[in-house]
């Protein structure tokens, strides 16, 4: 089990790794759509690279991020029905729904994007818009961040089987706990009456 965690370690390190330079091309693409529209403004210009770099950016957050999301535990839970099991049930969960669902999902969907990709590779398939992109590096960021989200449920599958044995920490425990800036609240609300309190009396 040591060796499943070591290699679960250097997953959830490249996937933070590839998250953090993702941050980055949301940024770039915010420049890349402000300064089309300046000079779309003051010159009445535009380029379609332009345009079509900025969904290409996004398209690459979207698709390589996935794994990023998973492993900060950031996608969508039905939290009012999570919050009522225990740790356990709730890995148990996590664990058939890692098997069952996400890993024949990625599966699917690299087989399926991956002849797309080699096709648009094969035959240099640019954009249909004048001065627009070559298309294979947007088809090959399917595969790539299924790919990606694949290793990460591995490496969550991993942790979650090590819980259950009480090796490790509950990886999902953080999303469950009471929220810090709440409990900040409560604690000055509780501090304030306290304090009215002693005034009256």
């Amino acid at each position: 089990m040591s060796a499943l965690l070591k290699f679960s370690r250097l997953v959830d390190a490249f996937t933070d790794l590839i998250g953090r330079v993702l941050i980055w091309l949301i940024l770039a693409a915010v420049l890349v759509s402000a300064g089309n529209a300046i000079v779309r403004k003051i010159f009445n210009t535009s380029s379609n690279a332009l345009l079509e770099i900025q969904w290409y950016f996004y398209a690459a957050v979207f698709m390589l991020g996935a794994g990023y999301a998973f492993l900060k535990n950031a996608h969508v839970r039905i939290d009012f029905l999570s919050n009522r099991f225990s740790a356990r049930t709730r890995n148990w969960i996590d664990i058939l729904g890692i098997l069952f669902f996400l890993v024949p999902l990625c599966l699917m969907l690299i087989m399926m994007s991956w002849p797309l990709f080699i096709n648009a590779w094969d035959s240099g398939e640019m954009s249909q818009n004048a001065g627009g992109l070559i298309r294979w590096p947007v088809y090959l960021m399917i595969p790539a961040g299924m790919a990606l989200l694949l290793a990460q449920a591995a490496s969550e599958l991993v942790k979650r089987v090590a819980f259950l044995r009480g090796l490790v920490p509950d990886p999902i425990g953080h999303a469950h706990a009471e929220h810090p800036g709440e409990s900040e609240a409560e604690r000055e609300i509780e501090e304030h009456a306290a304090h009215a309190n002693e005034e009256v009396r």
